[in-house]
């Protein structure tokens, strides 16, 4: 009996389609909550920044002049940027040195690591609003005790977040204040290093320098990687800390009828998500809002793609 060659690929067809479906059914919560949670709202965003829409109106459509309102008109917008980038640059290279830093001491403490490892964990956890309440009442300078000590030690006495020059870098040691999140990821990447590489280069008679250089570092360059690239996204997005410190700062704690400069002082803490707020929250300017929240999905894209396609040159050998 003669073998019926059309039925064999139409097997495979159908064996073809089965494993598709099947792939396509486990799948499906991950391409549903992608399209509904990144590629939805970002199709939105592209839609409303070409749109006049106050969130009350039907959108209409108006070309370019939000993108020409931002990057022309909007005063805030390129001092935000110069502040956000500031902090991406040097926030987050002073976190991940100084994190690591934290991490290489506790593994090699031998007497009291578990008190230390909660002692600088503890501050992670500090609700962001609380914790940079207390630093800004903290570094006050008419009332503060930190400029008090420096006076008595007879050191300069700075602004803090009353002073323009000096409200980033107050942040920056906020943020160092809660290094907890990155100490433990560099405990666990410190602790997974072959003690074999540590002994061989013992015996080529490696210092203390070139065991770090050769052994500890290439070993957890994939995780410093990871904590640069989850420092910039997140930097990105620096909202609370700053607008927290400057509303206290100024006096503006809370209540109705009362007045704030956004990013106080003189516009030292704006940042681009403070824009977004502003525009979309407080002016109804919803188009405008979304051509900032763009720019702002540009630049974190850039940045992340740049670091990661430039690993090799960054954490060569």
């Amino acid at each position: 009996m003669p073998l019926d060659t059309t039925a064999v690929p139409a097997a495979l067809r159908r064996k073809r389609r089965r494993e598709r479906a099947r792939t396509l059914a486990f799948l499906s919560p991950w391409l549903i909550g992608f399209g509904l949670f990144f590629v939805y709202p970002l199709v939105s965003t592209v839609y409303f920044s070409f749109m006049k829409y106050d969130g009350f109106t039907p959108p209409t459509f108006n070309g370019l002049k939000n993108w020409d309102y931002v990057f022309n008109h909007y005063p805030f917008f390129w001092q935000g940027l110069r502040n956000t980038l500031w902090l991406v640059v040097v926030m987050v290279a002073l976190r991940v040195v100084f994190g690591l830093g934290i991490g290489l001491l506790i593994t090699r403490i031998k007497a009291g690591a578990g008190f230390f490892r909660t002692a600088f964990y503890l501050p992670y956890l500090a609700p962001p609003v609380a914790a940079t309440m207390a630093f800004a009442f903290l570094l006050n300078p008419g009332t503060g005790p930190v400029d008090h000590l420096l006076g008595d030690l007879g050191l300069p006495q700075p602004g803090w977040f009353n002073d323009p020059s000096w409200s980033k870098p107050a942040l920056t040691m906020l943020a160092m204040w809660g290094i907890g999140d990155l100490m433990v990821i560099f405990m666990a990447a410190l602790l997974d290093v072959p003690r074999e590489q540590y002994e061989a280069a013992e015996l080529d008679g490696a210092g203390a320098w070139q065991k770090f250089r050769y052994v500890t570092f290439p070993n957890i360059s994939p995780i410093v990687m990871f904590a640069v690239v989850t420092g910039v996204i997140q930097t990105m997005q620096y909202y609370t800390q700053a607008i927290v410190a400057g509303k206290v700062a100024s006096g503006v704690i809370g209540g109705s009828g009362q007045q704030f400069e956004p990013g106080y002082p003189h516009g030292s803490t704006w940042t681009l998500p403070q824009m977004v707020y502003n525009l979309g929250f407080q002016r109804f300017d919803t188009g405008s809002a979304c051509v900032v929240a763009l720019v702002l999905f540009a630049i974190s894209m850039a940045v992340t793609s740049l670091l990661l396609r430039r690993r090799s040159a960054f954490f060569s050998d």
